[in-house]
């Protein structure tokens, strides 16, 4: 089992069955005005290409390992299986020539409302505040359109960037746990959440 969500509150199987179908019926992620939709195996040689970069995929612990064209496919492979059972998505985001520019990795836990967010940017689209308002679009989306009472994020020790943006946006730091890599390599990770109420009092959540 998952050492995340630390808090795990059990909903009704009306609730669960919500969010179960409201992952089943998604197709696109809100962003900062590029191009969202799932990812599919016909992506696989296009996000390999873009995950090759370390700066990408260095500090993210979900990729496969090790990084080649068959892993990814059988990684989109995988979040396609997810999406259907209502347990997680996997979004690609392209610029105005029609390269991928990101990726948004969703895990959910319907059973306790609660779901986690992953992915990257392009080094190129870092800064200027691209990433915080995605992630808070993206994060506003997962209360609202999902359904979810709690989002749990993780990041390596050394993440200042990632840390910053969660400490910024209001979320708590629970503490730290191992986290395994698909090679079945380990981490230290640090662990944050917010729940709905305190992402509504600090972001205006309707």
């Amino acid at each position: 089992m998952s050492d995340i969500p630390i808090t795990r509150q059990p909903v009704s199987a009306e609730k669960a069955i919500a969010i179960r179908a409201a992952v089943a019926g998604a197709t696109a992620l809100p962003g900062d005005g590029g191009l969202s939709r799932l990812a599919t195996v016909a992506d696989a040689a296009a996000f390999h290409a873009f995950l090759e970069d370390p700066r990408i995929h260095a500090p993210i612990y979900t990729l496969p390992r090790p990084l080649t064209v068959e892993t990814v496919r059988a990684f989109i492979a995988d979040h396609q299986a997810q999406r259907e059972q209502g347990t997680g998505l996997l979004f690609l985001t392209f610029d105005d020539q029609g390269r991928i520019s990101g990726y948004s990795d969703l895990c959910l836990w319907p059973e306790w409302a609660a779901g986690e967010l992953g992915g990257a940017l392009h080094p190129d689209r870092q800064g200027q505040r691209r990433g915080v308002d995605g992630a808070r679009q993206s994060f506003g989306w997962m209360f609202e359109s999902l359904g979810c009472d709690l989002i749990c994020e993780t990041a390596s020790l050394d993440n200042i960037r990632t840390a910053h943006l969660l400490d910024g946006l209001g979320f708590r730091r629970m503490g730290e746990i191992t986290s395994q890599r698909a090679d079945g390599t380990t981490r230290p990770s640090l662990v944050w959440e917010i729940s709905r109420e305190e992402w509504q009092a600090k972001h205006l959540l309707p």
